[in-house]
Protein backbone atom coordinates (compact mmCIF):
# COMPACT_ATOMS: atom_id res chain seq x y z
CA UNK A 1 0.00 0.00 0.00
CA UNK A 2 1.28 3.39 -0.80
CA UNK A 3 1.06 5.41 2.06
CA UNK A 4 1.46 8.55 0.08
CA UNK A 5 -1.09 8.09 -1.95
CA UNK A 6 -3.72 11.22 -2.32
CA UNK A 7 -7.16 10.59 0.26
CA UNK A 8 -9.72 9.92 -1.55
CA UNK A 9 -12.42 10.60 0.31
CA UNK A 10 -10.74 14.07 1.11
CA UNK A 11 -13.13 17.54 1.29
CA UNK A 12 -10.55 19.66 -0.39
CA UNK A 13 -11.89 21.01 -4.00
CA UNK A 14 -11.08 18.94 -6.84
CA UNK A 15 -9.87 22.08 -8.81
CA UNK A 16 -8.09 24.57 -6.52
CA UNK A 17 -8.48 27.29 -9.82
CA UNK A 18 -12.44 26.60 -10.65
CA UNK A 19 -12.05 27.47 -6.31
CA UNK A 20 -10.19 30.23 -6.47
CA UNK A 21 -12.50 32.39 -9.04
CA UNK A 22 -15.63 31.25 -7.11
CA UNK A 23 -14.23 32.80 -4.29
CA UNK A 24 -13.09 35.52 -5.04
CA UNK A 25 -16.07 36.39 -6.69
CA UNK A 26 -17.93 35.55 -3.45
CA UNK A 27 -15.28 38.09 -1.77
CA UNK A 28 -15.89 41.09 -4.55
CA UNK A 29 -19.59 40.74 -4.51
CA UNK A 30 -19.54 40.95 -0.49
CA UNK A 31 -17.41 44.14 -0.74
CA UNK A 32 -20.03 45.25 -3.02
CA UNK A 33 -22.79 44.53 -0.69
CA UNK A 34 -21.33 46.95 1.90
CA UNK A 35 -20.22 49.33 -0.57
CA UNK A 36 -23.72 49.62 -1.64
CA UNK A 37 -25.58 49.40 1.58
CA UNK A 38 -27.56 52.39 0.94
CA UNK A 39 -28.95 51.46 -2.20
CA UNK A 40 -31.45 48.94 -0.87
CA UNK A 41 -33.95 48.74 1.90
CA UNK A 42 -33.32 48.85 5.45
CA UNK A 43 -34.96 45.28 6.07
CA UNK A 44 -37.58 43.19 4.00
CA UNK A 45 -40.04 40.30 4.51
CA UNK A 46 -38.22 36.78 3.37
CA UNK A 47 -40.90 35.83 0.42
CA UNK A 48 -42.26 32.59 0.56
CA UNK A 49 -40.48 30.98 -2.14
CA UNK A 50 -37.14 31.95 -0.32
CA UNK A 51 -38.44 30.11 2.93
CA UNK A 52 -39.66 27.58 0.94
CA UNK A 53 -36.04 26.88 -0.16
CA UNK A 54 -34.55 26.71 3.15
CA UNK A 55 -36.91 24.17 3.80
CA UNK A 56 -35.66 21.48 1.34
CA UNK A 57 -34.56 18.06 2.68
CA UNK A 58 -31.18 16.85 3.84
CA UNK A 59 -29.14 16.70 1.11
CA UNK A 60 -27.46 12.89 0.50
CA UNK A 61 -25.49 13.87 -2.89
CA UNK A 62 -23.02 16.60 -3.52
CA UNK A 63 -23.83 19.88 -4.18
CA UNK A 64 -21.63 22.11 -7.27
CA UNK A 65 -20.16 25.41 -5.26
CA UNK A 66 -21.22 27.83 -7.95
CA UNK A 67 -24.88 26.26 -7.45
CA UNK A 68 -24.94 26.60 -3.61
CA UNK A 69 -23.61 30.05 -3.90
CA UNK A 70 -26.16 31.41 -6.12
CA UNK A 71 -28.95 29.94 -3.76
CA UNK A 72 -27.61 32.08 -1.16
CA UNK A 73 -27.76 35.00 -3.41
CA UNK A 74 -31.31 34.28 -4.47
CA UNK A 75 -32.70 33.70 -1.04
CA UNK A 76 -30.38 34.68 1.76
CA UNK A 77 -28.51 37.51 1.40
CA UNK A 78 -31.06 40.18 0.16
CA UNK A 79 -33.06 39.51 3.17
CA UNK A 80 -30.86 40.09 6.12
CA UNK A 81 -31.78 41.11 9.47
CA UNK A 82 -30.08 45.06 8.44
CA UNK A 83 -28.25 46.10 11.30
CA UNK A 84 -25.52 47.20 8.85
CA UNK A 85 -27.91 49.49 7.27
CA UNK A 86 -27.65 53.17 8.37
CA UNK A 87 -31.28 53.52 9.31
CA UNK A 88 -31.01 50.46 11.18
CA UNK A 89 -32.06 52.46 14.74
CA UNK A 90 -33.64 49.09 16.17
CA UNK A 91 -32.51 46.23 18.94
CA UNK A 92 -28.98 47.30 20.02
CA UNK A 93 -26.72 45.72 17.01
CA UNK A 94 -23.24 47.03 16.34
CA UNK A 95 -22.57 47.59 11.92
CA UNK A 96 -19.37 45.57 11.64
CA UNK A 97 -16.76 46.75 9.30
CA UNK A 98 -15.38 45.55 5.88
CA UNK A 99 -12.45 45.00 7.72
CA UNK A 100 -13.74 43.05 10.30
CA UNK A 101 -15.40 40.70 7.57
CA UNK A 102 -12.45 39.94 6.35
CA UNK A 103 -10.52 39.25 9.53
CA UNK A 104 -13.20 36.80 9.75
CA UNK A 105 -12.29 34.51 6.34
CA UNK A 106 -8.81 34.50 7.73
CA UNK A 107 -9.71 33.58 10.76
CA UNK A 108 -11.49 30.62 9.07
CA UNK A 109 -9.11 29.99 7.31
CA UNK A 110 -6.45 29.29 10.11
CA UNK A 111 -9.32 27.35 11.95
CA UNK A 112 -7.92 27.42 15.24
CA UNK A 113 -9.24 26.23 18.59
CA UNK A 114 -8.89 28.63 21.26
CA UNK A 115 -9.80 26.04 23.99
CA UNK A 116 -5.71 26.49 24.94
CA UNK A 117 -2.56 25.27 23.91
CA UNK A 118 0.46 27.06 22.48
CA UNK A 119 0.18 28.88 19.43
CA UNK A 120 -0.34 32.43 17.99
CA UNK A 121 -4.20 32.93 18.01
CA UNK A 122 -3.76 32.21 21.87
CA UNK A 123 -1.78 35.42 22.15
CA UNK A 124 -4.06 37.62 20.16
CA UNK A 125 -7.25 36.76 22.70
CA UNK A 126 -4.33 37.40 25.36
CA UNK A 127 -3.54 40.92 24.03
CA UNK A 128 -7.40 42.19 23.52
CA UNK A 129 -7.46 41.25 27.10
CA UNK A 130 -5.01 43.14 27.97
CA UNK A 131 -6.05 46.24 26.19
CA UNK A 132 -9.39 46.01 28.11
CA UNK A 133 -7.59 45.80 31.53
CA UNK A 134 -5.62 49.23 30.26
CA UNK A 135 -8.90 50.99 28.71
CA UNK A 136 -11.19 50.13 32.15
CA UNK A 137 -7.80 50.18 34.84
CA UNK A 138 -7.73 46.90 35.82
CA UNK A 139 -5.05 45.20 37.40
CA UNK A 140 -2.66 42.92 35.39
CA UNK A 141 -4.37 39.92 37.71
CA UNK A 142 -7.15 40.79 35.80
CA UNK A 143 -8.14 37.45 33.63
CA UNK A 144 -10.75 38.26 30.50
CA UNK A 145 -12.51 35.82 27.89
CA UNK A 146 -14.09 36.38 24.82
CA UNK A 147 -17.42 35.03 24.40
CA UNK A 148 -20.36 34.88 21.97
CA UNK A 149 -22.11 37.93 23.74
CA UNK A 150 -22.79 39.66 27.18
CA UNK A 151 -25.15 36.87 27.64
CA UNK A 152 -23.06 34.62 28.84
CA UNK A 153 -20.96 36.87 29.68
CA UNK A 154 -23.27 37.82 32.79
CA UNK A 155 -23.87 34.35 33.24
CA UNK A 156 -19.80 33.70 33.80
CA UNK A 157 -19.75 36.70 36.05
CA UNK A 158 -22.65 35.28 38.26
CA UNK A 159 -21.03 31.44 38.47
CA UNK A 160 -17.98 33.20 39.41
CA UNK A 161 -19.51 35.79 41.89
CA UNK A 162 -21.10 32.57 43.51
CA UNK A 163 -18.11 30.70 43.64
CA UNK A 164 -16.50 32.90 45.27
CA UNK A 165 -18.77 33.46 47.80
CA UNK A 166 -19.81 29.56 48.57
CA UNK A 167 -15.77 28.45 48.02
CA UNK A 168 -15.06 26.36 45.06
CA UNK A 169 -16.62 23.26 47.06
CA UNK A 170 -20.16 24.46 45.29
CA UNK A 171 -18.65 22.81 42.00
CA UNK A 172 -18.99 19.48 43.54
CA UNK A 173 -21.81 19.83 46.12
CA UNK A 174 -24.14 22.02 44.68
CA UNK A 175 -26.41 24.60 46.15
CA UNK A 176 -28.63 21.81 48.66
CA UNK A 177 -26.72 23.11 51.57
CA UNK A 178 -25.99 26.50 51.04
CA UNK A 179 -27.31 29.53 52.41
CA UNK A 180 -29.84 31.14 50.46
CA UNK A 181 -28.06 33.69 48.35
CA UNK A 182 -29.81 36.43 46.99
CA UNK A 183 -28.68 39.08 43.97
CA UNK A 184 -29.84 42.61 43.01
CA UNK A 185 -30.64 44.79 39.81
CA UNK A 186 -32.40 47.44 38.32
CA UNK A 187 -35.77 46.83 37.20
CA UNK A 188 -34.50 47.87 33.37
CA UNK A 189 -31.78 45.47 33.99
CA UNK A 190 -31.39 43.02 30.89
CA UNK A 191 -33.74 39.79 31.14
CA UNK A 192 -30.31 37.52 30.57
CA UNK A 193 -29.11 38.30 34.31
CA UNK A 194 -32.57 36.83 35.33
CA UNK A 195 -31.60 34.05 32.85
CA UNK A 196 -27.95 33.82 34.63
CA UNK A 197 -29.24 33.26 38.10
CA UNK A 198 -31.83 30.31 36.47
CA UNK A 199 -28.87 29.01 34.80
CA UNK A 200 -26.63 29.05 37.76
CA UNK A 201 -28.77 27.01 40.37
CA UNK A 202 -29.65 30.23 42.48
CA UNK A 203 -33.40 30.62 40.52
CA UNK A 204 -34.79 33.79 39.39
CA UNK A 205 -36.79 34.46 42.74
CA UNK A 206 -33.24 35.36 44.02
CA UNK A 207 -32.88 37.99 41.93
CA UNK A 208 -34.33 40.86 43.51
CA UNK A 209 -35.28 43.94 40.76
CA UNK A 210 -34.90 47.39 42.27
CA UNK A 211 -37.08 50.22 41.72
CA UNK A 212 -35.25 53.34 39.67
CA UNK A 213 -35.06 56.91 40.17
CA UNK A 214 -36.46 59.99 38.10
CA UNK A 215 -33.52 59.23 35.72
CA UNK A 216 -34.45 55.60 35.26
CA UNK A 217 -31.40 54.83 37.36
CA UNK A 218 -31.46 52.08 40.00
CA UNK A 219 -32.29 53.53 43.09
CA UNK A 220 -29.62 53.48 45.61
CA UNK A 221 -31.57 54.02 48.32
CA UNK A 222 -34.31 51.11 47.48
CA UNK A 223 -30.82 48.83 46.60
CA UNK A 224 -29.74 49.57 50.42
CA UNK A 225 -33.20 48.91 52.15
CA UNK A 226 -33.45 45.51 50.22
CA UNK A 227 -30.10 44.20 51.28
CA UNK A 228 -31.43 44.63 54.90
CA UNK A 229 -34.23 43.19 54.63
CA UNK A 230 -32.75 40.12 53.43
CA UNK A 231 -29.93 40.06 55.96
CA UNK A 232 -32.83 40.86 58.28
CA UNK A 233 -34.31 37.56 57.08
CA UNK A 234 -31.67 35.28 57.05
CA UNK A 235 -30.59 35.45 53.33
CA UNK A 236 -26.99 35.76 52.22
CA UNK A 237 -26.78 39.21 49.60
CA UNK A 238 -23.64 38.38 47.64
CA UNK A 239 -24.17 40.03 44.10
CA UNK A 240 -25.27 43.77 42.93
CA UNK A 241 -26.01 44.22 38.94
CA UNK A 242 -25.37 47.33 37.61
CA UNK A 243 -25.44 48.65 34.21
CA UNK A 244 -24.19 51.01 31.84
CA UNK A 245 -26.71 51.81 29.26
CA UNK A 246 -30.04 50.31 29.96
CA UNK A 247 -31.34 48.58 26.50
CA UNK A 248 -34.65 50.37 26.48
CA UNK A 249 -32.92 54.04 27.17
CA UNK A 250 -29.60 54.02 27.52
CA UNK A 251 -29.79 54.84 31.56
CA UNK A 252 -26.70 54.36 32.98
CA UNK A 253 -26.99 53.13 37.06
CA UNK A 254 -24.66 55.31 39.55
CA UNK A 255 -21.99 53.18 39.39
CA UNK A 256 -19.53 54.66 41.66
CA UNK A 257 -22.14 54.88 44.33
CA UNK A 258 -23.40 51.04 43.63
CA UNK A 259 -19.65 50.73 43.43
CA UNK A 260 -19.34 51.98 47.57
CA UNK A 261 -22.48 50.52 48.48
CA UNK A 262 -21.40 47.41 47.21
CA UNK A 263 -17.97 47.32 49.07
CA UNK A 264 -19.75 48.46 52.22
CA UNK A 265 -22.18 45.20 51.84
CA UNK A 266 -19.31 42.92 50.72
CA UNK A 267 -21.01 41.85 47.87
CA UNK A 268 -19.73 41.43 44.14
CA UNK A 269 -20.33 44.12 42.47
CA UNK A 270 -20.48 43.16 38.65
CA UNK A 271 -21.25 45.83 35.65
CA UNK A 272 -23.20 44.73 32.95
CA UNK A 273 -22.34 46.65 30.03
CA UNK A 274 -22.82 45.11 26.80
CA UNK A 275 -22.95 47.98 24.70
CA UNK A 276 -22.65 51.16 27.17
CA UNK A 277 -19.31 49.87 28.76
CA UNK A 278 -16.89 50.27 25.37
CA UNK A 279 -17.92 54.17 26.29
CA UNK A 280 -14.81 54.41 27.59
CA UNK A 281 -13.48 54.76 24.30
CA UNK A 282 -14.50 58.12 24.25
CA UNK A 283 -12.94 60.63 26.27
CA UNK A 284 -16.11 62.69 26.24
CA UNK A 285 -18.16 59.72 27.63
CA UNK A 286 -16.18 58.05 29.98
CA UNK A 287 -16.78 60.59 32.43
CA UNK A 288 -20.68 59.28 32.85
CA UNK A 289 -18.87 55.70 33.56
CA UNK A 290 -17.47 56.71 36.44
CA UNK A 291 -17.05 54.03 38.85
CA UNK A 292 -17.01 51.24 36.32
CA UNK A 293 -13.28 50.24 37.20
CA UNK A 294 -14.04 49.37 40.96
CA UNK A 295 -16.33 46.51 39.69
CA UNK A 296 -15.01 43.06 40.25
CA UNK A 297 -16.67 42.28 37.04
CA UNK A 298 -17.50 43.63 33.75
CA UNK A 299 -19.21 42.12 30.64
CA UNK A 300 -19.48 44.25 27.17
CA UNK A 301 -19.88 43.23 23.38
CA UNK A 302 -16.94 44.09 20.61
CA UNK A 303 -19.88 43.30 18.02
CA UNK A 304 -22.15 46.34 19.32
CA UNK A 305 -20.46 49.83 19.80
CA UNK A 306 -17.21 48.53 18.52
CA UNK A 307 -18.25 47.01 15.36
CA UNK A 308 -16.37 43.99 15.40
CA UNK A 309 -18.91 41.11 13.08
CA UNK A 310 -20.60 38.59 15.07
CA UNK A 311 -20.47 37.28 17.63
CA UNK A 312 -17.41 38.83 19.88
CA UNK A 313 -18.78 39.00 23.92
CA UNK A 314 -16.06 39.70 26.32
CA UNK A 315 -15.74 39.38 30.22
CA UNK A 316 -13.59 40.70 32.57
CA UNK A 317 -12.75 39.90 35.80
CA UNK A 318 -10.84 41.98 38.95
CA UNK A 319 -9.14 38.68 40.21
CA UNK A 320 -8.18 36.02 37.93
CA UNK A 321 -7.80 33.56 40.09
CA UNK A 322 -11.77 33.70 41.09
CA UNK A 323 -12.67 33.22 37.65
CA UNK A 324 -9.98 30.65 37.56
CA UNK A 325 -11.50 28.96 40.50
CA UNK A 326 -15.31 28.59 38.71
CA UNK A 327 -14.14 26.96 36.27
CA UNK A 328 -10.87 25.37 35.59
CA UNK A 329 -10.45 21.67 34.84
CA UNK A 330 -7.36 19.31 33.78
CA UNK A 331 -8.53 16.02 32.98
CA UNK A 332 -5.43 13.88 31.20
CA UNK A 333 -6.68 14.02 28.18
CA UNK A 334 -6.27 18.12 28.31
CA UNK A 335 -2.95 17.68 30.14
CA UNK A 336 -0.65 20.74 30.39
CA UNK A 337 2.97 20.72 28.88
CA UNK A 338 6.07 22.85 29.58
CA UNK A 339 6.53 22.09 25.84
CA UNK A 340 5.45 21.30 23.15
CA UNK A 341 1.83 22.04 21.38
CA UNK A 342 0.41 21.64 24.83
CA UNK A 343 2.27 23.90 26.33
CA UNK A 344 0.00 27.57 26.90
CA UNK A 345 -0.75 27.57 30.65
CA UNK A 346 -3.11 28.68 31.85
CA UNK A 347 -5.94 28.11 28.88
CA UNK A 348 -8.54 29.98 28.15
CA UNK A 349 -11.07 27.07 29.09
CA UNK A 350 -10.18 27.39 32.40
CA UNK A 351 -12.02 30.73 32.56
CA UNK A 352 -15.25 30.00 30.90
CA UNK A 353 -17.39 26.77 29.96
CA UNK A 354 -15.96 26.50 27.00
CA UNK A 355 -13.55 24.22 25.66
CA UNK A 356 -13.99 24.54 22.01
CA UNK A 357 -13.50 28.05 21.12
CA UNK A 358 -13.63 30.38 17.43
CA UNK A 359 -11.00 32.41 17.20
CA UNK A 360 -12.94 35.88 17.78
CA UNK A 361 -10.54 38.13 18.93
CA UNK A 362 -9.05 38.53 15.37
CA UNK A 363 -11.81 40.19 13.86
CA UNK A 364 -11.59 42.36 17.43
CA UNK A 365 -7.36 42.63 16.90
CA UNK A 366 -8.01 43.99 13.06
CA UNK A 367 -10.49 46.22 14.05
CA UNK A 368 -9.55 48.07 17.08
CA UNK A 369 -5.68 48.66 15.53
CA UNK A 370 -7.29 49.48 12.06
CA UNK A 371 -9.42 52.49 14.31
CA UNK A 372 -7.48 52.73 17.56
CA UNK A 373 -9.42 53.87 20.75
CA UNK A 374 -9.65 57.09 19.40
CA UNK A 375 -11.68 56.18 16.10
CA UNK A 376 -13.93 53.74 18.09
CA UNK A 377 -14.40 56.45 20.74
CA UNK A 378 -15.07 58.98 18.32
CA UNK A 379 -17.84 57.27 16.24
CA UNK A 380 -19.29 56.53 19.52
CA UNK A 381 -19.89 60.36 20.77
CA UNK A 382 -21.24 60.93 16.95
CA UNK A 383 -24.04 58.19 17.58
CA UNK A 384 -24.70 60.14 20.86
CA UNK A 385 -24.57 63.99 19.54
CA UNK A 386 -27.28 62.41 16.47
CA UNK A 387 -29.57 60.89 19.61
CA UNK A 388 -29.43 64.44 21.11
CA UNK A 389 -30.14 66.24 18.19
CA UNK A 390 -32.91 63.60 17.45
CA UNK A 391 -34.66 64.16 20.83
CA UNK A 392 -34.27 68.25 20.41
CA UNK A 393 -36.37 67.43 16.55
CA UNK A 394 -38.49 65.53 18.81
CA UNK A 395 -39.62 67.80 21.53
CA UNK A 396 -39.83 70.95 18.67
CA UNK A 397 -42.70 68.56 16.99
CA UNK A 398 -46.33 68.87 18.48
CA UNK A 399 -47.00 65.40 17.53
CA UNK A 400 -44.53 63.86 18.69
CA UNK A 401 -43.54 63.18 22.64
CA UNK A 402 -40.33 62.53 24.43
CA UNK A 403 -40.80 59.25 26.98
CA UNK A 404 -37.71 59.33 28.54
CA UNK A 405 -34.11 61.15 29.36
CA UNK A 406 -31.33 61.15 26.80
CA UNK A 407 -28.64 59.20 28.36
CA UNK A 408 -26.16 58.24 25.88
CA UNK A 409 -27.35 56.86 22.37
CA UNK A 410 -31.42 55.93 22.49
CA UNK A 411 -34.13 58.22 22.14
CA UNK A 412 -37.52 56.87 23.49
CA UNK A 413 -40.53 58.83 21.85
CA UNK A 414 -44.31 58.23 20.45
CA UNK A 415 -46.75 59.95 17.87
CA UNK A 416 -49.73 61.41 19.77
CA UNK A 417 -52.78 62.60 18.87
CA UNK A 418 -54.76 65.04 21.32
CA UNK A 419 -57.82 63.06 22.90
CA UNK A 420 -56.48 59.92 22.46
CA UNK A 421 -56.03 57.51 24.75
CA UNK A 422 -52.83 55.36 25.71
CA UNK A 423 -54.59 52.35 24.96
CA UNK A 424 -55.02 53.39 21.89
CA UNK A 425 -51.71 55.59 21.14
CA UNK A 426 -50.33 52.10 22.40
CA UNK A 427 -51.91 50.62 19.20
CA UNK A 428 -51.17 53.08 16.73
CA UNK A 429 -47.61 53.27 17.61
CA UNK A 430 -47.14 49.82 17.25
CA UNK A 431 -48.13 49.72 13.93
CA UNK A 432 -46.67 52.73 12.92
CA UNK A 433 -43.41 51.12 14.19
CA UNK A 434 -44.18 47.87 11.51
CA UNK A 435 -45.13 49.99 9.26
CA UNK A 436 -41.93 51.78 8.98
CA UNK A 437 -39.76 48.51 9.06
CA UNK A 438 -42.01 47.39 6.02
CA UNK A 439 -41.61 50.35 4.11
CA UNK A 440 -37.57 49.92 4.22
CA UNK A 441 -36.87 52.90 5.15
CA UNK A 442 -35.83 52.86 8.99
CA UNK A 443 -36.24 49.42 11.27
CA UNK A 444 -36.79 51.23 14.65
CA UNK A 445 -38.24 48.95 17.86
CA UNK A 446 -40.39 48.98 20.92
CA UNK A 447 -40.50 49.47 24.58
CA UNK A 448 -42.93 50.21 26.97
CA UNK A 449 -42.02 53.01 29.19
CA UNK A 450 -44.98 53.48 32.45
CA UNK A 451 -47.72 51.71 30.68
CA UNK A 452 -46.72 53.64 27.42
CA UNK A 453 -45.48 52.11 23.94
CA UNK A 454 -42.45 53.58 22.95
CA UNK A 455 -40.75 54.00 19.51
CA UNK A 456 -37.29 53.38 19.86
CA UNK A 457 -34.25 54.37 17.97
CA UNK A 458 -30.77 52.88 18.81
CA UNK A 459 -27.93 54.70 17.34
CA UNK A 460 -25.08 52.03 17.23
CA UNK A 461 -24.22 52.15 13.45
CA UNK A 462 -21.03 54.38 12.36
CA UNK A 463 -22.59 54.87 9.05
CA UNK A 464 -25.86 56.76 9.88
CA UNK A 465 -26.59 60.47 9.45
CA UNK A 466 -28.87 63.16 10.42
CA UNK A 467 -30.59 62.65 7.21
CA UNK A 468 -31.34 59.02 8.13
CA UNK A 469 -32.64 60.09 11.22
CA UNK A 470 -35.19 63.05 9.17
CA UNK A 471 -36.32 60.76 6.82
CA UNK A 472 -37.32 58.13 9.66
CA UNK A 473 -39.18 61.17 11.68
CA UNK A 474 -40.84 62.53 8.11
CA UNK A 475 -42.57 59.39 7.62
CA UNK A 476 -43.21 58.76 11.55
CA UNK A 477 -45.13 61.61 11.33
CA UNK A 478 -46.82 61.58 7.88
CA UNK A 479 -47.82 57.93 8.61
CA UNK A 480 -48.95 58.99 12.13
CA UNK A 481 -51.54 61.56 10.73
CA UNK A 482 -52.87 58.82 8.01
CA UNK A 483 -53.59 55.87 10.67
CA UNK A 484 -54.87 58.57 13.69
CA UNK A 485 -57.24 60.18 10.61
Amino acid sequence: MNDDRENPHTLDPADWEAFRATGHRMLDDMIDFLRDVRERPTWQPMPDAAKAMLRASMPEGPTPLDAIYEDFRAAILPFTSGNIHPAFFGWVAGSGTPTGMLAELLAAGMNPNLGGREHAAIYVERQIIAWCRSLFGFPEHASGLLVTGTSVANLIAVVTARTARLGASVRASGLRDAPQLTAYAARSAHSCVTKAMEISGLGAAALRLIPLDASRRMDLGALAQAIAEDRRAGATPFLVVGTAGTVDTGAIDDLAGLASLAAAEELWFHVDGAFGALAMMSPELAPRLQGIERADSIAFDFHKWAHAPYDAGCILVRDGAQQRAAFAVEPPYLARFDRGAAAGAPWFSDYGPDLSRGFRALKVWFTWREHGTAGLGAAMLENCRQAEALARAVDEAGDLERLAPVSLNIVCFRYRRAGMTDEALNQLNKELVVDTQESGIAVPSTTVIDGRLAIRVNLTNHRTTMADLHRLLAFVRARGAELAS
